[in-house]
């Protein structure tokens, strides 16, 4: 199941990508906002990054003016990497090589059929693993120690 939410700026997008996900039958969790009416991108990044946290759903996309506020957003959910991307060659380099949970876009900055071509490279890409892993481990061992 792939967990989807944007703020106001990016509602109607979030709309396009939610209907063309359906269209491909992929599973949505839709987290809003659900209209056009001023939202804190914050608030959606983390109910996103919460329900890909806990494993409610494997995947999150995020969406606002720029894409860049709300993956911070999503990044302060413990366990979240979050990735934003305006081409698709970042999106499958940050699969392969960092093994991220949730793709930000800014519907500001990326086209309808560019978002996509971005959506479907990140989503059909798989982790390499490997010298990667390490990398991803240490990631979360900062995390958890930050906490203390």
């Amino acid at each position: 199941m792939i967990a989807i939410g944007s703020d106001h700026a990016a509602f109607g997008f979030k709309e396009e990508i939610k209907a063309y996900l359906i269209a491909k039958n992929c599973e949505i969790h839709d987290f809003g906002t659900f209209g056009p009416e001023r939202v804190d991108y914050c608030d959606l990044g983390f109910r996103v990054g919460e329900a890909v946290a806990r494993g409610e759903c494997e995947k999150g996309l995020v969406f606002c003016g720029t894409g860049v506020g709300i993956s911070i957003s999503a990044n302060k959910v413990r366990g979240i990497r979050a990735v934003v991307c305006s081409e698709p060659y970042s999106a499958k380099l940050s699969r392969e090589h960092n093994d991220t949970n949730i793709l930000a876009l800014g519907s500001r900055v990326v086209g309808i059929e560019l978002a996509k071509m971005i959506i479907d490279v990140w989503l059909n890409t798989e982790f390499e693993a490997g010298r990667h892993t390490t990398r991803i481990e240490k990631i979360a061992c900062y995390e958890q120690q930050s906490e203390k």
